[in-house]
């Protein structure tokens, strides 16, 4: 299903993106990723280019940027430039949606088994940070969760970090917001 990699005057028809329902995109990672992103699920969006956060109003690749994540703001293609930053990209669910709330609560439970295996190969991991607080809560089970590190909390041998969705959809966080937040993560992982 991956297409070209979608600019700003390539944008996927509405039957493209519903035929992106299902489809999945590999994670990014390599042997020198010190730190895990870990997103709900692609967007449909994503489904259709085959690209983690392509869609062109995910705020990801600015708040990487703004944060010192990145010397650069990337774009969704730019993959080996992300691997180059220590930073790698998975899904706790595999499937693109078109929303995150098409997702089960087992379904987002399911996929914690499989991140651990991830987690195990790659045992230069710093910090698995992941987006968004309701879904941490879904797939850990716990009530109070706060934006930043969880105290006294291990992902196998890596720090664990909940940060805001980057999602355009998160009006709760702005971007000087979002971009303290990320900020955090690369003082602490430096």
């Amino acid at each position: 299903m991956r297409h070209p990699a979608p600019d700003a005057s390539a944008a996927p028809s509405r039957g493209e993106l519903l035929a992106a329902y299902g489809a999945t995109i590999p994670d990014l990672v390599g042997p020198e990723i010190r730190m895990l992103l870990v997103g709900i699920n692609p967007s449909l969006y994503s489904g259709w280019s085959g690209l983690h956060f392509a869609r062109p109003g995910n705020r990801l690749w600015r708040t990487l940027h703004e944060s010192g994540l990145t010397p650069r703001q990337l774009r969704p293609a730019e993959t080996s430039e992300l691997l180059a930053a220590g930073i790698g990209i998975t899904n706790l669910v595999a499937r693109a949606t078109a929303r995150a709330d098409e997702l089960s609560a087992e379904e987002i439970r399911a996929g914690v088994a499989p991140l651990r295996e991830l987690a195990r190969r790659h045992r230069r991991l710093r910090a698995v940070a992941f987006l968004g607080i309701s879904t941490y809560r879904i797939a850990f089970d716990v009530r109070r969760v706060v934006v930043g590190e969880q105290p006294g909390t291990r992902f196998e041998d890596a720090r664990v970090w909940v940060l805001p969705n980057p999602s355009g959809l998160n009006a709760s966080y702005q971007q000087p917001a979002l971009t303290a937040a990320y900020a955090a993560l690369r003082r602490e992982c430096d």
